[in-house]
């Protein structure tokens, strides 16, 4: 295409491939974290567009000719990022609340930081999982995967005709009751070690009833913590590992259930 003669039909397909970018792209995790300004997101959002534009792009006249449609059209692509963003934030969600209970038990409940991603504020523990399971992932290459599909989103569904139907509305539940399930599972070494902790030292107030338990505890409880978040790790990057395994199956079982349905063709 001549860069500097642009169609009607080219600027409009253009600005569709824009909008399907832009807006999926700044509601996936990492790409549309708080801590990655503004114009470092404007400027990949142009380069992607630019990149994808020749090889995979809406045709000109799929662009809406009234303000309204348009409005429903990127309400439409709205949607569409967030469908996509839950799958994955769900992850990232269960591994914190997992470090949320893990924080709970190691009695650092109080001890919060400001996550600049969320913006909200969470134990250290859950922030320190975070972090630790964006960088496994980064390194498995998922970011490369939701990029992947969000190009594969340009074959199945047209811009802001996202259809939500049964079956997508069943796997977005199946996947966000997963998260409390994996949470469990991330949290439940340290709940354990901690429970026998507690359990050692409830036998221990009522053998030496003068001992200040709860002066021993506290720290006690922070070493079994730690000893065992070692371990969690590795726990960790399985968990991280399967998942990324597993995300381009699920994200294109989601995009495909999104697709609208083909139109009935009458006697």
């Amino acid at each position: 295409m001549n860069l500097f003669n642009f169609s009607p039909s080219d600027l409009m397909s253009f600005y569709l491939t824009f909008f399907r970018v832009s807006i999926v792209l700044f509601l996936l995790p990492f790409f549309g974290g708080r801590s990655i300004p503004n114009l470092v997101k404007a400027a990949l959002t142009i380069v992607l567009t630019l990149g994808i534009w020749p090889h995979v792009s809406f045709d000109g006249s799929l662009m809406p000719s009234s303000p309204y449609n348009i409005a429903l059209m990127i309400l439409g692509e709205v949607v569409l990022g967030l469908v996509l963003g839950v799958a994955v934030h769900v992850m990232f969600s269960a591994i914190q609340t997992g470090g949320n209970f893990i924080g709970v038990q190691m009695g650092f409940s109080m001890v919060n930081v400001l996550d600049p991603v969320t913006g909200v504020n969470e134990a250290v523990t859950a922030h320190f999982l975070y972090m630790t399971a964006i960088l496994v992932f980064l390194c498995l290459n998922g970011h490369l995967y939701l990029m992947s599909a969000m190009i594969e989103s340009f074959k199945y569904i047209p811009p802001g005709q996202i259809f939500i139907s049964s079956k997508l509305t069943t796997q977005i539940m199946t996947i966000s009751r997963d998260l409390f399930i994996l949470a469990v599972k991330v949290a439940s070494p340290i709940i354990a070690s901690i429970f026998v902790v507690d359990l050692a030292l409830a036998l221990i107030s009522k053998m030496a009833p003068q001992m200040n338990v709860l002066m021993l505890g506290f720290p006690l409880k922070i070493m079994v913590g730690f000893f065992f978040l070692s371990m969690v790790f590795s726990v960790l990057g399985l968990y991280v590992s399967e998942y990324v395994t597993t995300m381009p199956a699920l994200l294109l079982n989601i995009i495909k259930a999104g697709s609208p349905p083909p139109p009935l063709i009458g006697n």
